[in-house]
């Protein structure tokens, strides 16, 4: 009895699955039919735990508003703290104000600073992880906590592999990323030679947004814009 019980519970669970498959592609088609559109995009990634008078904020809506400045527009999870901090540079420097929005039990919500034609939804997190990464020209990284180096690392990751074209990947806060610089540097390339040397020219650290701006215009003047794969 319990033999076959198991059995359909774990066929309702094969069927569940292959429907799943249209709820899927219907994210992806929607996904890229809105973003297609948006023109070239700086993705900033960031705490959503960071408060509107902290100098993270401040420094990532100083360093959108730079960025939009530039002719770039702004794409960010949709969310709270660093990602209302981007959208709210892009928005008061008059620039596109993209959002990936996603839905999840504590934290996320959208912030008031998406342009209202560039706020999308995902139920999936690797359908909004491939938006970001096909449409950014840059990742601009601030301080932040799982999700931040799920990003991070697995842009890293594609570019290192020839996954997709090489773009900046900008850390910002030395006091937040040298440990983690430190860590790459002495245990995964000195202590285990588990990366090479040049996977270190994949990564940008800088305190300002000077400095961002800099490295953006500094690639573009040898890589042309398009999306990545």
């Amino acid at each position: 009895m319990r033999k076959e019980q198991r059995r359909k519970g774990w066929n309702e669970i094969k069927t569940n699955d292959s429907w799943a498959i249209f709820k899927i592609m219907g994210e992806f088609v929607n996904g890229f039919e809105k973003m297609s559109q948006i023109g070239p995009c700086i993705s900033i990634f960031g705490s959503a735990r960071t408060k509107p008078e902290h100098k993270y904020y401040k420094l990532a809506e100083r360093v959108a508003r730079k960025i939009v400045e530039s002719g770039y527009g702004i794409i960010t999870g949709g969310g709270p703290g660093i990602m209302e901090a981007g959208n709210k540079g892009a928005h008061l420097g008059e620039g596109t104000s993209v959002g990936l929005n996603i839905e999840l039990p504590f934290e996320q919500h959208d912030n008031p600073y998406i342009d209202h034609d560039k706020s999308l939804d995902f139920d999936y997190f690797f359908v909004r992880k491939v938006m970001f990464v096909k449409y950014s020209q840059g990742f601009v990284v601030m301080p932040g906590g799982f999700g931040t180096l799920d990003e991070l690392f697995e842009a890293m990751t594609l570019i290192q592999t020839k996954k997709i074209e090489k773009f900046p990947i900008i850390l910002v806060g030395s006091e937040f990323w040298e440990g983690l610089i430190q860590w790459i540097k002495e245990t995964l390339l000195l202590k285990f030679s588990n990366i090479s040397v040049t996977d270190l020219d994949l990564i940008h650290l800088v305190d300002n947004e000077n400095e961002v701006i800099e490295i953006l215009d500094s690639f573009y003047k040898e890589y042309r814009l398009s999306p990545n794969f």
